[in-house]
């Protein structure tokens, strides 16, 4: 047989391999790495949808060592040749696309996978990713750390804004949430907590396994595992709402008043923002070194040891205004972080503190805070347009986020304006808006009241509006 008459065959051969892996013979085009994001343009991919994450970990906290295995459903947006995962650090061993083998490759923080066979537009498929190492800790661009934390006697993964890609892969954004269900390995003697309801316990040679269960879509930076000793309380509010806290042994004579104080809260909130969204609640309260700041992870917000009031209702007025009316990306931030700090000026004024318009006076003044230099960070930028990534936690979010809705409390008065705050809230619940759809809902909800002043001056205006 000459060399021509075997090279044919041959390459004939390898073509039709090509076409079944992914190649030019599968229809389609490659989804987009990323949603253009306007701060994290590489973060969330196009072209399909995630309606499930299934994950099985099994973490060795003595050598750091993940191993995982993701199985993701999701709905094809368009006709897909490709698509992209985000996933940061850690070796994958594998990965099929409806039980058949599907090739892939990695630049950055991109996981692409070519399927066999071509998805069609509205077509639900099953993505397996099998992989394992030693998770990363993200420096975010402002300074924090996030991604897998290192704690004194396990680990902490915590996601805002884009830690979540280091200890599963996933479409990494706000704009596409899912139910999950996360199940956790760990030695024996510690827990593995993480969000939604506890649906299973068991030990087996050494080692005990943890079943997670979210009944309510959740988007990937509020997702967590908390992984160490932890004092285990499990109650219920006068409602019927399941608590469950975890609280590490050296916190636990400020955590011991926790469960109580969410019942407290929750009840006050459901007055002021309608139904708690969720169908369990409670607090992960690890040591104060284990992370620099609290997080409205989903059901169970993280705090980094001994929390007071006000966080601790910062961070439950967030299960509303973030975790079930969450962003379409990362410039709405405000909408998080102003309704949460507005919850907590709230919470004063009905308990004996200072009144809402106190605070908006005291820092329009410039004496809220005890430096000048803290004053006058609240006047840097518009809440609804930070300059940059490092920015979106910046005062202005925050407290000027909440000016804004003063503002608007201002305008419409107490009654519209709670009819604002718990429409908006069932309006979008369980799922995402931006700031164009809540300046339009306000407008719609006062339709005889002029916000043009608000919207340019205190929401988008540059500087130090004119004196109200």
């Amino acid at each position: 047989m000459s060399r021509s008459s075997v090279a044919v065959p041959f390459a004939l051969a390898f073509a039709l391999v090509l076409a079944g892996c992914g190649g030019g013979g599968v229809h389609g085009k490659p989804g987009a790495a990323g949603v253009r994001d306007p701060y994290f343009p590489k973060l969330g991919n196009g072209g399909y949808d995630v309606t499930h994450y299934g994950l099985t970990l099994d973490y060795e906290p003595s050598g750091r060592q993940l191993r995982g295995t993701a199985v993701i459903t999701a709905r094809a947006t368009s006709d897909l040749s490709a698509f992209d995962l985000d996933l940061k650090g850690l070796e994958v061993h594998g990965v099929t696309v409806e039980g058949r083998q599907a090739r892939w490759n990695r630049a950055g923080q991109e996981l692409t996978v070519h399927p066999r066979d071509g998805l069609d537009a509205g077509e639900t498929f099953r993505v397996t990713v099998r992989y394992s190492g030693t998770p990363e800790t993200i420096t975010d661009v402002d300074g924090s750390r996030e991604g897998w934390l290192r704690t004194a006697d396990g680990s902490l993964a915590l996601g805002e804004p884009t830690g979540s890609m280091t200890w599963f892969p996933g479409n990494n954004h706000p704009s596409d949430k899912a139910l999950y269900d996360i199940t956790v390995t760990v030695p024996k003697g510690l827990h593995a907590v993480s969000n939604g309801e506890l649906t299973s316990e068991t030990t087996k040679d050494g080692r005990t396994t943890f079943a997670w269960h979210t009944a309510e879509p959740m988007a990937s930076y509020v997702a967590t595992v908390a992984i160490g000793r932890y004092d285990i309380s499990r109650s219920t509010t006068g409602k019927g709402l399941p608590v469950y806290v975890a609280v590490d042994p050296t916190q636990a004579e400020a955590g011991r008043k926790v469960p109580d104080r969410i019942a407290e809260i929750l009840d006050w909130a459901e007055y002021n923002f309608g139904p708690y969204p969720f169908s369990s609640t409670g607090a992960i309260v690890d040591r104060p070194g284990d992370a620099g700041y609290a997080l409205e992870t989903q059901n169970r917000p993280f705090f980094p040891g001994t929390t007071d009031t006000r966080i601790l209702v910062h961070e439950l007025a967030h299960q509303w205004f973030g975790d079930s009316v969450t962003p379409k990306s990362w410039r709405d931030m405000w909408l998080n972080e102003g309704f949460a700090t507005y919850a907590e000026w709230l919470w004063q004024e009905d308990h004996g503190g200072d009144s809402t318009q106190d605070v908006f006076d005291a820092l329009y003044a410039g004496d809220y805070y005890k430096s000048g230099a803290g004053n006058e960070a609240l006047w840097a930028f518009p809440p609804g347009d930070p300059p940059s990534a490092a920015r979106i936690s910046d005062p202005p979010v925050y407290d000027r986020g909440a000016m804004v809705l003063h503002k608007i409390r201002q305008k419409v008065g107490d009654d519209t304006f709670y009819d604002i705050v718990q429409g908006w809230a069932a309006a979008h619940r369980h799922g995402n808006a931006d700031t164009d759809e809540f300046t339009a809902f306000v407008e719609k909800k006062a339709p005889d009241e002029d916000f043009g002043v608000i919207w340019k001056d205190w929401l988008y205006g540059e500087g130090k509006p004119a004196k109200p």
